[in-house]
């Protein structure tokens, strides 16, 4: 595994070529945000899909290959657009088909919106007008990742819902399945030993606690342990690094707008003053000098190291 090197990696290699480390300088963006999780398990590399493949494997119980996103939202590059909530939709090699959702602040009809999609899902593979049988149908897995409130009230982290008969204690052994995920549940689980963690338990601690310094060398740990979880962080800093430099040239670029509104507002305010002025001395001396005078004053400010806002408050207040 190689570290894009067109930046200075926040996450890196250990002399093993494998694990990937967290400095207590560095600032990851929190995984659990909608765009950052789609971000980095949608990526066409092959780091975010052995990644990908590595977490579903975790949560369904056995190991597959995630070969497709079939992803009818915008492409994962178009990350910045934060108020859409991302589901990862996506397939094995055997044909198993996977939803994969990170719910940061979970809702009360949470469970009615996992059985609504899961039978989406399952449904969607359609069978009518095809040489095909029901027993042709592949399983499909409706999994969501909850993380800052308890939805189901009990101790464990894990669930999977079938279809099942509760009276007689009887399964259906369907082929949807449900499965949750819950954060808020791990607070005793990152104190364990990572050498005694399952894959779903390192998941689920790097999920929750990666950007808590304080748990900072217990998830180099997990990083160091775990093949799928070090590529996902490494990918994750990649989107780091980007959003630091989109975040820079957005600040570069209000400074600059802002400046300029402030010349605009300074000329049109000496413009102002010119014509009250060219009544007595000419209109278009007045309006020369209101245009020097405002800009003057701006540049004077600018250089006593004033921002913008603080210049346009003063302004306003003449």
């Amino acid at each position: 595994m190689k570290v894009n090197t067109n930046f200075e990696p926040a996450c890196r290699l250990t002399h093993s070529g494998v694990a990937l480390q967290l400095s207590d300088a560095d600032e990851p963006i929190d995984i659990r945000r909608d765009f950052a999780f789609k971000a980095v398990f949608t990526q066409s590399s092959p780091k975010s899909q052995a990644a990908l493949s590595n977490l579903v494997s975790a949560l369904i119980g056995h190991e597959v290959s995630i070969t497709a996103i079939t992803a009818n939202e915008p492409a994962a590059e178009n990350h910045r657009d934060k108020q859409i909530r991302f589901d990862i939709s996506c397939k094995a090699v055997t044909g198993e088909l996977v939803n994969v959702e990170m719910s940061l602040t979970p809702n009360s009809f949470e469970p009615a919106r996992f059985e609504y999609y899961a039978g989406r899902l399952f449904t969607s593979q359609g069978i009518r007008g095809v040489k095909r049988a029901y027993d042709d149908l592949k399983p499909a897995y409706q999994i969501t990742i909850l993380s800052n409130e308890l939805v189901i009230a009990d101790e464990e982290i894990l669930h999977t819902f079938e279809y099942y008969d509760p009276v007689h204690g009887v399964s259906l052994n369907g082929k949807s399945r449900i499965i949750t995920l819950e954060l808020s549940k791990f607070k005793e689980i990152i104190t364990k030993p990572t050498e005694t963690m399952s894959a779903l338990e390192r998941w689920g601690s790097f999920f929750r606690y990666l950007t808590d310094k304080t748990k900072r060398w217990k998830i180099n740990e997990i990083i160091a342990s775990e093949e799928g979880i070090a590529m996902a962080c490494e990918v994750l800093m990649t989107i780091t690094q980007d959003e630091i430099e989109w975040a820079r040239r957005e600040s570069e670029l209000k400074y600059e707008l802002d400046t300029q509104d402030m010349l605009v507002h300074a000329e049109r305010r000496g413009e102002r003053k010119g014509l009250l002025k060219g009544e007595r001395r000419g209109e278009r001396k007045g309006r020369r000098e209101g245009h020097r005078e405002g800009e003057r004053k701006v540049l004077d400010l600018l250089k006593s190291g004033k921002s913008p806002e603080e210049i346009l408050r003063e302004y306003d207040g003449q």
